[in-house]
């Protein structure tokens, strides 16, 4: 004890006598910070990116068939969709894995993606017109018959617009390029004949302006729809985050859609308004200028040039509202709507506040600022499991979205879908698909052949084929004998139709998220539900967050990775520096390292002491090391790291991440100091011990 007592007072009194030291204790110092500021970090993020995923769609634990082609990727993954294999019975799926004492609660999933067409100014106005015309079939009144007027008036408008945007084109390009079909077409629907006759007979009409006027105009968008098919009201109450925004959820055992908030505004949204929003998220939030930032001023000449949606938008007398009103902001006197718009968004930093706030009221009253509307039928084609192409009409509720990933394009990506219309386009064969086979069926004559007698019922003997019709034109009544069924199955009946809990989870899924009640025991209810689903005899494959997250999961592993990289990189130039160092200090003390030699000192003491000091030198300046940076994580714990985009929301679960510090941060920060310090040492205290008394005493001065 008295030797260790003395050898702490040796290493105490050289801490700080030697620039060395001070060299290494600073190289000690820098990489103790790095440690803990880097691995507190990670830590965090991961923590982060887990409540994100966990809270979102994952659950703690995906289920999904082994018999499946591909891994379960939630988020998607390069190529498109994975290619999973059903499971038949979600009701046998949820009681099993319920059993487990762990699990809280299980949710029914499938997700798949569909195009579909965000469609144009003409398709929508269209689409009004003809529900006028339908109401006004029912029960014609004044108010009906002005909206009917205004929308034509609104239709020639666009017409003429059509028409001026086919003669700039013509001036710029050769003439062959438009077809003669298109000029045709525009020249009927401008004629004064044609909307003369157009109440005769105004669906024909309708008709000839969607298929011939319509394709001409070019705003419409085709928009990647990713979708997740479950149990709403389940998942409601499973994952707490999520928060109704627009409109409300959709009824209980009801079909029907719920898009999600960040995809609604990015896909559906006037782009002029879209452009104003994200520049004023950018101004506000990042305290960007749009004088110094690139992207800003990108938007804001898009918004300048593209200016024909919002024209094409307003009839003859919302154009004149426009005009005085722009008029009004802008102090003009021009006439012109085409003019006054440019002019209008030609914003900076100066007047964007301003002119931000009088687009929004002043010119949004008179637009239509989204092209889908909730309570608006979507209108979703996706191909099968078996690759036919499969359409259906879902009615939009409302817009979600999970409280603090409001700008993650990740978490946003994912809009929710019942699970009776998600089978349906999956191509499962519902009570309803199974009742419509069976009245055709009956309406056609349609027999059931066995495969092995196939070849007799069509080919047997004269007289003996039972696969046999006549061809009689003109004496089948498709609608008499499509008639019941059309009325049993349509749309209308299948929107308002209330579906029972027991026919919603007694059918297929792609695959269930599980909840936990203790998520520390995670890895241990995974290899027991996987066991238990061996011992039943299901295909199943039980998968973690991380994992069913797909490449997204990977990213806090590949961060770690990085840092763990980083740290041993620093570990070795440590190594060699300090080691260098080490041999440097040991070589000016060769002197007194004799003298204690020659007065009695065996060399393990002189071992001893030169790694006594080292060790003292390391702890001394690993703690200031772990003090600053525990400083520096609280405070950043405090103020937070801002997301600088989109996908760092996902990642920090939020605008912000507010990093904590962990004991084991401190922990790992001391092992690695003292361990670099001690392999760094051991070759210089060495030779320390090989000086000799006698040659030390003969040293000079």
């Amino acid at each position: 004890m008295s030797q260790l007592k003395l050898l702490l007072q040796v290493a105490l009194r050289n801490l700080f006598v030697s620039k060395i030291n001070i060299l290494i204790g600073g190289i000690i110092f820098f990489g103790t910070v790095l440690v803990v500021v880097g691995g507190a970090f990670v830590d965090s993020m991961d923590e982060a990116m887990s409540r994100s995923i966990i809270g979102s769609v994952a659950g703690h634990i995906q289920v999904y068939s082994e018999r499946s082609k591909d891994e379960l990727s939630l988020f998607g993954q390069m190529g498109g969709e994975p290619d999973l294999s059903a499971l038949d019975d979600f009701a046998h799926i949820k009681e099993l894995v319920q059993k487990h004492p762990n699990v809280k609660t299980v949710v029914p999933m499938g997700t798949s993606g569909a195009l579909i067409t965000s469609g144009n100014t003409v398709d929508l106005t269209l689409a009004r017109l003809r529900d006028l015309y339908k109401k006004a079939a029912q029960g014609d009144t004044p108010e009906l018959r002005e909206q009917i007027h205004s929308l034509q008036a609104h239709v020639r408008h666009i017409i003429s617009l059509i028409e001026e945007d086919m003669k700039r084109r013509s001036a710029i390009v050769d003439e062959a390029a438009t077809d003669p079909a298109d000029v045709e077409a525009l020249a009927r629907a401008r004629s004064e004949a044609f909307w003369a006759d157009f109440d005769k007979a105004p669906f024909d009409s309708l008709e000839f302006l969607e298929n011939r006027i319509a394709p001409q105009m070019t705003d419409g968008d085709m928009v990647y729809l990713r979708y997740v098919g479950t149990d709403l009201v389940n998942f409601q109450k499973t994952f707490d985050r999520m928060r109704i925004v627009d409109g409300g959820p959709v009824p209980q055992g009801r079909r029907g859609m719920l898009l999600s908030k960040f995809f609604y505004e990015e896909s559906f949204k006037l782009k002029t308004a879209r452009r104003l929003d994200l520049i004023k998220e950018a101004r506000d939030l990042n305290h960007k200028t749009i004088a110094l930032d690139p992207q800003l001023e990108r938007w804001v000449k898009e918004n300048q040039s593209q200016t024909r949606e919002i024209i094409f938008q307003l009839d003859p007398i919302k154009t004149k509202q426009a005009v005085e009103r722009l008029q009004r902001a802008l102090g003009s006197q021009e006439t012109d709507l085409g003019k006054l718009l440019p002019t209008f968004l030609a914003m900076d930093d100066a007047n964007f506040d301003t002119r931000y706030q009088q687009f929004y009221s002043e010119l949004a009253p008179l637009l239509d600022l989204y092209r889908i509307r909730i309570g608006d039928d979507l209108t979703i084609t996706a191909f099968t499991r078996t690759g036919y192409v499969q359409s259906i009409n879902v009615k939009i509720f409302g817009t979600y979205q999970f409280d603090g990933l409001e700008k993650s394009a990740l978490a946003g990506g994912l809009n929710l879908m019942d699970l009776m219309s998600f089978r349906e386009l999956y191509g499962y064969l519902t009570a309803e698909k199974k009742a419509e086979l069976e009245k055709l069926q009956a309406a056609s004559g349609v027999q059931e052949v066995k495969r092995e007698d196939a070849e007799s019922a069509l080919f047997g003997e004269e007289g003996s084929a039972t696969l046999v019709a006549e061809a009689t034109p003109g004496l089948i009544d498709e609608d008499k004998q499509l008639d019941g069924l059309a009325q049993k199955l349509h749309r209308e009946e299948l929107a308002t139709r209330v579906y029972t809990q027991q026919e919603i989870e007694s059918g297929v899924v792609l695959s269930a998220a599980v909840l936990l009640k203790d998520p520390e025991k995670l890895e241990q209810t995974l290899a027991e539900l996987q066991a238990s689903a061996k011992d039943s005899g299901l295909p199943l494959r039980v998968i973690s967050w991380q994992k069913a997250s797909g490449l997204i999961g990977q990213f806090v592993l590949v961060a770690k990775l990085v840092l763990y990289a980083a740290v041993f990189i620093i570990f070795v130039v440590a190594l060699v520096i300090i080691n260098n160092a080490m041999m440097m200090a040991t070589l000016q003390r060769v002197r007194e390292v004799g003298t204690l030699r020659a007065i009695g000192a065996q060399r393990s003491f002189v071992l001893s002491m030169v790694l006594v000091e080292t060790l003292v030198l390391g702890l001394v300046f690993g703690t200031l090391g772990a003090t600053v940076g525990g400083i520096i994580m609280r405070m950043l714990g405090r103020v937070g790291i801002p997301a600088g985009n989109e996908a760092l929301y996902f990642f920090f679960s939020g605008p912000r991440l507010f990093p904590s510090l962990h004991v084991s941060n401190l922990v790992e920060a001391f092992v690695i100091v003292l361990v670099v310090s001690a392999l760094s040492t051991f070759y210089p205290a060495f030779l320390a011990t090989r000086v000799s008394p006698l040659r030390a005493m003969q040293t000079d001065e």
